[in-house]
């Protein structure tokens, strides 16, 4: 199944590198030349425009195009943005699974400030929130596209962690709760306002705390902004991207994550408003359709997925509270961060709905 994709320049671009977040490219450019020594011209660099956290640079040295990623400026959150860690889930994980190749890990601060490490750069299209302009997929190809979004996720959840060098990723026991409690406190250690709806929350998730599903390699962090599909064939996902929330944990706690960032067509207004990709088009599957699928495909059983989903919005909210506080405190000026209080508590009020209601 293909689409008009190669006919049109949808692919993603990187943009000019945004105030405050420049790259000192006097140490970088001769530290990349040590390193690679076969690419022979100037060092240009742009930016992704999109993501919240750690930020992501298109390299070009001379012909030779990679990926830099590096922590946010003024991150209060120093674990959250362990370079090592994610350069090292890559070096694995590219071998059986479609995601970047890592190339190169530096824990030189002197060069860019903090650690960094540059990775293969994946050609491919990229859904944020609307399909990208003059792209026209049928009802029949984003259902597609749904299976195989959903599809991907269970291969993830099917691959073997250890015989691929990732055991000692992440603690497998008592993931869940540790995940609910840190949460919770991630939550208070970055408050700016106060929000009602998180003294409903946090004693509820910690009483309806279910058993975990199993362990297996999650992303953490499943979106479509998140990976890059095949201009050619639109419906197939050609890598997943941004791994720095990866571990090992509860399967369930993947799929929650994808599911609360699934917007249905249904939806209230304001969560309308929230959409992180089209997700609502005619044709789309709903979340509970999602999760059928996922469960067909795994055998797992999900009659508990609605705490996996509250908690998802739950941490969702979190982030983006944590981003917000750098925004509120002047540690970054990107403009984007302005608007994030306003949807955090969107996302709780959702959560708080779903937790009396008993749906998703």
């Amino acid at each position: 199944m293909s689409s008009d994709a190669t006919k049109l320049d949808i692919q993603d671009h990187s943009a000019p590198v945004r105030p405050g977040e420049e790259l000192d490219l006097v140490r970088l450019e001769p530290f990349l030349h040590s390193h690679f020594p076969d690419a022979a011209g100037p060092l240009v660099v742009r930016q992704f425009p999109s993501g919240h956290s750690n930020l992501t640079y298109s390299i070009k040295l001379g012909s030779r195009e990679m990926v830099l990623r590096r922590p946010p400026f003024g991150s209060k959150v120093k674990s959250a943005h362990d370079m090592g860690r994610e350069y090292r889930v890559l070096s694995h994980l590219h071998t059986v699974f479609p995601a970047p190749k890592a190339l190169l890990y530096c824990d030189d601060v002197q060069i860019l400030g903090a650690p960094f490490y540059l990775m293969e750069r994946i050609h491919g299209v990229v859904l944020r929130r609307g399909l990208p302009p003059g792209l026209q997929l049928t009802p029949e190809m984003l259902r597609q596209l749904n299976l195989s979004f959903i599809d991907t996720l269970a291969d993830l959840h099917g691959l073997d962690y250890k015989a691929i060098g990732l055991s000692d990723l992440g603690k497998p026991e008592g993931y869940l709760e540790r995940q609910v409690r840190g949460w919770i406190e991630r939550y208070y250690g970055s408050q700016t306002h106060d929000i009602p709806e998180v003294e409903h929350l946090a004693p509820w998730l910690r009483e309806q705390l279910p058993q975990q599903s199993g362990a297996t390699l999650i992303h953490n962090d499943y979106k479509y902004d998140n990976m890059a599909l095949d201009p050619a064939d639109i419906t197939r996902v050609k890598g997943v991207l941004d791994w720095e929330m990866c571990t090992i944990g509860d399967p369930l706690a993947d799929l929650g994550t994808a599911i609360g960032y699934w917007i249905e067509a249904s939806d209230s207004p304001e969560l309308q408003g929230t959409h992180w990709g089209p997700t609502s088009l005619p044709g789309c599957m709903t979340r509970a359709e999602l999760v059928e699928h996922y469960a067909e495909r795994t055998g797992r059983d999900v009659s508990r997925i609605i705490f996996y989903y509250i908690f998802a919005l739950f941490k969702t909210a979190v982030i983006l509270q944590q981003i917000y506080y750098r925004y509120h405190h002047g540690l970054t000026r990107d403009a984007r961060f302005a608007g994030l209080l306003d949807l955090t508590r969107v996302l709780l009020r959702t959560a708080v709905h779903s937790a009396e209601t008993d749906r998703l």
